[in-house]
């Protein structure tokens, strides 16, 4: 993929749609392409928090952990943005990410990210409504939780 595919890619993310090509410019040029295979783990619950990547293709899983073994929480679709929280809030990865299908990436490293968004606030900004809906959508999928089992009698 060409630098300017990659810059054509990045735009499509709907956080960087507005911000200047050459700013995009040089998060491509900055960022590392990627290949994972199905199946491949992108990173692990409890590693630094040193990159986040961008799907160009293939969709991603959030695996979580149970007593029993990981279980598939979400999923991330192509365009997406992954690994983010841990760069913003500098902690450790929250969960296990893996390819439930072939996938190309975007690495883009903690520096190159975080200068981004000093440099564009638009950015900080669209990142802040994406993580405000997911929270919506995960207080949501805890409810729903808490009132199944409720209606067992498990709670």
């Amino acid at each position: 993929m060409s630098i300017n595919e990659e810059v054509e890619a990045l735009r499509r993310v709907p956080f960087f749609a507005a911000v200047d090509p050459a700013k995009i410019k040089l998060l491509a040029f900055a960022s590392e392409q990627q290949s994972f295979a199905a199946g491949a783990t992108i990173f692990r619950e409890g590693d630094p928090g040193d990159a986040a990547y961008l799907l160009l293709e293939g969709e991603a899983a959030v695996m979580a952990a149970a007593p029993d073994g990981l279980h598939k929480v979400a999923s991330i679709p192509r365009n997406a943005f992954l690994g983010e929280i841990a760069i913003l809030c500098n902690i450790p990865r929250t969960a296990t990410v893996v390819a439930a299908e072939p996938i190309r990436a975007l690495k883009i490293g903690k520096d190159a990210f975080l200068q981004l968004m000093r440099d564009v606030p638009q950015i900080a900004f669209e990142l802040m409504r994406e993580l405000a809906v997911r929270l919506d959508e995960t207080t949501d999928r805890l409810r729903e939780a808490q009132a199944r089992l409720k209606k067992a009698g498990m709670a």
